[in-house]
């Protein structure tokens, strides 16, 4: 009995130094194991809202009405400056630079359009104008920009902005021929001015295509500004209303009327309707 509560007391002896060291190297390894611990952020990152593209380009055409005669033309524009705007508005007012096409007819403001009543004739023949010699056409081609100066990102608003460009004008002269009483379709000349103004020998205008074969070109320059409202109620839309003066000058004198001095120098005012869409 004796023996056996010595070895006991041996075995608790030696075995309270073994589970401290154990206890020692565990808790070094649990603080090893704290140390290596990384915060992972689990929360949900909120979906990103994709925006729509900036749009760069415009393509528009139009009718012009001149204070000295009509004319149609066709704007493509490069966009730029969208984000100067803010990313909500970008797409809505933005400043361009323009290629712009156009081709008009330019009108004297002396002519004015007369009828031919010869007695005998069963039907009233086409309107003329007296005393014109030739009718004169403009193709215009030039480079500009358009530059935002007013508008609001409210749905509805207008965009004002200020135009200007410049570019090559080549004009065309083609001869006006008016049918005369025995002589046929004539255009003028000192041989027949005494009947290409009498009225009373006039039977009316010959038929557009009499003198295509006869046209003169006469180059020249030009310059535009005028005022842009956008009215388009679409982002992706282009309607305007544009009004401004429009001035060209040529490099020969210009005549149109007998009688009257030719000119190199046209100065008009205009007001232009457009559609078209960017993208």
């Amino acid at each position: 009995m004796h023996r056996s509560v010595q070895s006991i007391l041996l075995l608790l002896l030696f075995s309270l130094p073994l589970s401290g060291w154990a206890q020692r190297h565990q808790m070094q390894y649990r603080d090893r194991l704290g140390d290596s611990v990384v915060l992972v952020n689990t929360a949900e990152e909120a979906p990103r809202t994709k925006r729509p593209a900036v749009l760069t380009s415009a393509l528009s055409g139009g009718f012009r009405l001149n204070s000295n005669g009509w004319g149609l033309f066709m704007d493509k524009g490069f966009l730029y400056g969208n984000n100067d705007f803010g990313s909500n508005n970008r797409n809505k007012f933005f400043q361009a630079r323009v290629i712009e096409l156009s081709f008009s007819e330019i009108k004297h403001p002396k002519e004015i359009k007369a009828n031919a009543a010869l007695p005998g004739l069963p039907f009233q023949p086409g309107a003329y104008i007296l005393g014109k010699v030739n009718n004169f056409y403009q193709a215009n081609l030039g480079y500009g920009y358009r530059r935002l100066i007013a508008g609001k990102p409210d749905p509805g608003t207008v965009s004002i902005h200020w135009t200007y460009l410049g570019g090559f004008s080549g004009g065309l002269l083609k001869p006006y021929y008016l049918n005369i009483y025995n002589l046929g379709a004539v255009k003028y000349s000192e041989d027949v001015q005494q009947e290409f103004l009498t009225p009373g020998r006039i039977m009316g205008k010959a038929g557009f295509s009499k003198g295509l074969n006869e046209i003169k070109f006469v180059p020249g320059i030009f310059l535009k500004t005028g005022l842009h409202f956008d009215f388009a109620s679409q982002t992706k839309g282009l309607m305007a209303l544009e009004t401004g003066a429009y001035g060209s000058f040529y490099f020969q004198k210009v005549l149109q009327m007998v009688g009257q001095d030719p000119k190199q120098f046209f100065l008009n005012f205009y007001v232009s309707i457009q559609f078209g869409g960017k993208w």
